[in-house]
């Protein structure tokens, strides 16, 4: 009798576990010196000519920061050339479970000339910046003012490197100079202890 309430208790903490688990990237708040082209600690550029920002400050853009002292900004470039940056997670993110993932976003109207909205994707891999899967795309980031998303995804595979990339609004089927702001990612956690935001 005692063994199996032992086991039972053994199992209901596993799946506790499991379904408390969470995953804290690096630096999540892009925290740092604002200047322009410069890789927050923490993260790395995974696409030939990323620069991002630290704002507020370089490139005319003054909001403040969602959380802490800084964010990052993301261009895409007319040229077709667009920027990501990514690190290698703590942990492991296994194959066909659910996870989450907030942040706040926003897009600047006055960065420079590279004012129009762009797309956030999400990326998974398991070597450095290797885009092995596709996790997530969000319609065009279009207001000026930090609202808060969810990232949503489901791996195929196992993947321990993550990367967060600025794109075009492919409906226009033409490259533009655009935005993305970024702030305060949240912990990687199973979805079974989520609210989720849905997009509109």
């Amino acid at each position: 009798m005692i063994n199996k309430m032992l086991i039972t208790l053994v199992a209901m903490l596993g799946t506790w576990c499991l379904r408390s688990q969470q995953v804290v990237m690096f630096n999540p708040s892009f925290e740092g010196e604002p200047q322009d082209a410069i890789m927050p600690i923490g993260w790395i550029g995974c696409e030939d000519g990323t620069t991002p920002d630290l704002l507020p400050g370089p490139w005319g853009v003054y909001q403040d920061a969602y959380d802490g002292q800084s964010f990052m900004g993301l261009i895409v470039r007319k040229n077709g050339t667009w920027e990501c940056i990514g690190q290698r997670l703590p942990e492991s993110l296994k194959a066909d479970n659910c996870y989450f993932f907030k942040l706040m976003m926003a897009s600047a109207k006055t960065y420079n000339g590279y004012n129009k909205p762009a797309v956030l994707r999400v990326w998974g891999g398991n070597e450095r910046c290797e885009k092995k899967q596709k996790l997530f795309e969000s319609p065009p980031i279009n207001h000026a003012d930090w609202r808060p998303y969810t990232i949503r995804f489901k791996p195929k595979k196992d993947i321990q490197f993550i990367i967060i990339e600025a794109f075009y609004n492919t409906k226009l089927q033409y490259t533009y100079n655009g935005n993305i702001l970024l702030d305060a990612l949240g912990p990687i956690t199973n979805c079974d202890r989520a609210e989720l935001i849905s997009f509109k």
